[in-house]
């Protein structure tokens, strides 16, 4: 989620016209450290404790 959350927000930059890429990217970025984050501590989410 990390990789495609900065790949979306890249192509967002890079293309003028697609913001709406820019917006995802951030949500998916700011998921996938969440996810990173509670996985590192050992906190299981939704029966998992490790998120790939």
């Amino acid at each position: 989620m990390i990789v495609l959350g900065i790949i979306l927000l890249v192509l967002g930059y890079l293309v003028p016209g697609l913001g709406i890429l820019t917006t995802i990217g951030y949500i998916l970025l700011a998921v996938g450290l969440v996810l990173l984050l509670l996985g590192s501590i050992g906190y299981p989410l939704l029966g998992r404790r490790h998120w790939y």
